[in-house]
């Protein structure tokens, strides 16, 4: 399924045991390629698991890739471009809303690239609580050592000139 660009969804996140984690009520589709999905939003309702719900402060451009364990997401705030990275599935695609499976581990980028990997000891919990098979424990260590890698060499969509520029596309979008 191809989706088109300026097209809206919800986005929809899991976790391993297939509970429903987090819904995002709408996202806007600047992009469906090979290699991933670029979303951007604005002040989107963001809907948790025990129905409280709260929105995005800022604005972002997010990346949920077809072929890799994590998702990246801009986000434009006053002070510069941060990302905040989720361990995760590969993101799927229905009728019904983009969705992934949220694997816990996450690391969360500063404006000048220092990061820090956050909810360790959640991953941990939730790895026997749910019962991780160790080929996905392989495959999460090893796409978050990719994911390092990528921060550090500020590998796409690591720039925040492309951040920018992919908002100023949803902004055009908006204008329609």
């Amino acid at each position: 399924m191809t989706l088109t660009t300026g097209a809206t969804m919800a986005l929809q996140s899991y976790k391993h045991d297939r509970s429903l984690h987090r819904i995002w009520e709408e996202v806007t589709v600047l992009e469906d390629n090979d290699h991933a999905i670029i979303v951007a939003n604005k002040r989107t309702k963001v809907i948790e698991s025990n129905g409280r719900f709260w929105y995005t402060k800022e604005p972002s451009v997010a990346y949920f890739y077809k072929h890799h364990w994590f998702n990246v997401i801009g986000i434009i705030k006053p002070t510069g471009i941060s990302f905040y990275c989720n361990l995760s599935s590969p993101i799927l695609v229905d009728e019904e809303a983009l969705k992934y499976i949220d694997y816990d581990l996450d690391i969360k980028v500063m404006p000048d690239f220092g990061y820090s990997i956050l909810d360790q000891n959640e991953y941990r919990r939730h790895q026997k609580q749910m019962r991780y098979p160790k080929e996905l424990c392989d495959i999460l260590e090893s796409e978050l050592k990719y994911l390092r890698e990528q921060i550090d060499t500020h590998a796409d969509p690591f720039h925040h000139e492309i951040i920018i520029e992919k908002y100023r596309a949803y902004e055009k979008i908006g204008e329609k």
